[in-house]
């Protein structure tokens, strides 16, 4: 694994934005990254494969143990939520997609550090603007990358559904992560219809969610996390269980870094794994202290010999912390790589790496692509 220093393409501005990647900028700098990019071995490809599956596996008999043990206060789960995530799980409910963010330097085996199991970004990214960048610089080579069709192939699982498609409002990345998923739907086959998460209502009489023009939802996509929705003012008619969700109840499981020391407690030594438990005594003094329901790196603690050594701000940590032992991140002159290893539908499906100078990847770590 090299990181590699190149000259991007002179329009590669217009040419993120043609894929749908208006977000390729902010105040700070560029976050699509394409000075540099990651080569990889097909050793190293094949390694994250087999990781991919390893870790969904992993996942999947977590989530059964916390069901059959009811562990529910372990992933501050609320109680109403917990006949629905049941009936979820007992069906078997469709699942689209997830990634797994993991430390990776190609000598020791990948090490994961979370599972965005419910509402997982940076898609547009790994799946297509890295792609027509490949196509564009190095025609030859190859990409651990087969995210587009995997979708497409997913969606099939639902034909002849009508299915919304919701986000939140005034949010280009996740507006845009959205409509490239529902022009995957339409490329399977489906209907489709675009709503934002605050125009859902209720129809009592119907007993259904509704989009803006009063039609009843019956499934609906929607980038917008399970604990935010059982909190919202229609969450009181989830349990209901109205519409089908994707993704579906039972991800709340596993969109919750609680479920990192129940991992670890499973899977005790696990090279895929790295010790993790609900209080910090056990890791002494070196550890990363994580929000159970933190995103894009808020909140998060890097501590070394008991002092605090980076810190992030932002809006989680009552519903409790995780202790995570520190990973070895890859150093590339200062820069540290983590890899984000998405599964479509239980299969992987490709890879996206987001680099930082900083240890604690956040929402504006830069975006850089990859080949073999």
């Amino acid at each position: 694994m090299q990181r590699r220093i190149i000259s991007g393409r002179s329009n590669w501005r217009e040419k993120v934005e043609e894929v749908g990647l208006i977000y390729h900028t902010h105040e700070g700098g560029p976050y699509w990254d394409e000075s540099v990019y990651y080569e990889l071995t097909a050793r190293e490809v094949n390694e994250l494969e087999a990781a991919t599956t390893t870790l969904h596996e992993l996942c999947i008999e977590a989530a059964g143990a916390v069901i059959k043990n009811e562990w529910w206060d372990r992933l501050a789960i609320p109680p109403a939520a917990i006949p629905t995530i049941r009936n979820s799980w007992e069906r078997d409910d469709f699942s689209l997609y997830g990634r797994f963010d993991v430390a990776y330097d190609g000598h020791g085996p990948p090490k994961l550090l979370e599972y965005n199991a419910d509402t997982p970004t940076a898609l547009l990214e790994a799946s297509v603007a890295q792609w027509f960048w490949l196509q564009d610089c190095f025609r030859t080579a190859d990409q651990f990358n087969s995210i587009h069709e995997r979708l497409i192939e997913a969606w099939k699982q639902l034909t002849g559904e009508r299915v919304h498609f919701s986000s939140v409002k005034d949010h280009p990345e996740d507006e845009q992560t959205v409509l490239y998923l529902q022009d995957t739907a339409q490329q399977a086959g489906l209907v489709t219809k675009r709503t934002f998460i605050e125009d859902l209502g209720w129809n009592e009489k119907r007993g259904s969610f509704v989009d803006q023009d009063d039609q009843k939802i019956t499934t609906a996509f929607k980038l917008y996390p399970w604990e935010w929705m059982w909190e919202d003012e229609f969450g009181r008619h989830l349990s209901r269980e109205p519409a089908r969700f994707v993704e579906p109840a039972w991800k709340m499981l596993l969109s919750n870094k609680g479920i990192l020391p129940i991992l670890w407690e499973l899977f005790p030594n696990h090279p895929n794994l790295l010790p993790c438990y609900d209080r910090p005594e056990a890791l002494r003094q070196d550890y990363v202290q994580k929000p159970k329901l933190g995103r894009e790196g808020a909140n998060a603690t890097l501590v070394q010999g008991g002092q605090i050594v980076e810190a992030t701000q932002g809006d989680y940590g009552q519903e409790g912390f995780v202790y995570q032992a520190i990973a070895p991140l890859a150093n590339f002159d200062g820069h540290h790589p983590v890899l984000g290893l998405w599964v479509i539908h239980h299969e992987a499906a490709g890879l996206g790496i987001r680099e930082d100078t900083r240890r604690i990847i956040g929402n504006v770590s830069r975006f850089v692509p990859h080949l073999f």
